[in-house]
């Protein structure tokens, strides 16, 4: 793994703090932590939003079932993200993923997983706020996300659920 760089360790910290301040009352912020997705496949992303338990995940680490959003970072691995990450947590049934890409300034999110990918991306630019699907009511500002102020939701393309 490419060791993590001074911008996506800072990206990851607002994130965490952002998130945290935020969900603290609906949801568990997990930090790089492992995520089981099938009895293969385990991924650590950058943060997640977790259904909350009485255990914290002690018991059993958690699956698809209990992530509401997946968020990765990325300062030069974006391209890994879209082709390699995001199809295969759409397959594991991952409602939503948002990867960030700090070179070209930009979110991704997608929605409506299928065994073909996601069905559905936004990409994120300057202007507006964006939610998790989770909780619409819970918006950010991008630039809470990345820097220079992300923010507009722009639909990129869209395709119908399998």
């Amino acid at each position: 793994m490419t060791p993590i760089g001074r911008r996506h360790a800072a990206c990851v910290n607002r994130l965490t703090d952002r998130f945290s301040r935020t969900f603290r009352d609906a949801a568990l912020v997990s930090v790089q932590n492992p995520l089981h997705l099938s009895e293969d496949t385990e991924a650590q992303p950058d943060l997640a939003l977790l259904r909350p338990t009485a255990d914290l995940y002690a018991s059993d680490h958690p699956g698809p079932e209990d992530i509401f959003l997946l968020v990765d970072v990325a300062e030069a691995s974006a391209e890994t993200d879209r082709r390699v990450k995001a199809p295969l947590h759409a397959r594991k049934g991952i409602q939503e993923v948002w990867p960030v890409d700090l070179e070209q300034e930009t979110i991704a999110v997608y929605l409506d997983p299928s065994a073909g990918g996601y069905c559905t991306l936004r990409v994120v630019r300057r202007g507006e706020q964006l939610a998790p699907s989770a909780f619409p009511d819970r918006p950010a500002a991008a630039a809470d996300i990345v820097p220079d102020g992300l923010a507009a939701l722009n639909p990129v393309g869209t395709c119908s659920p399998r």
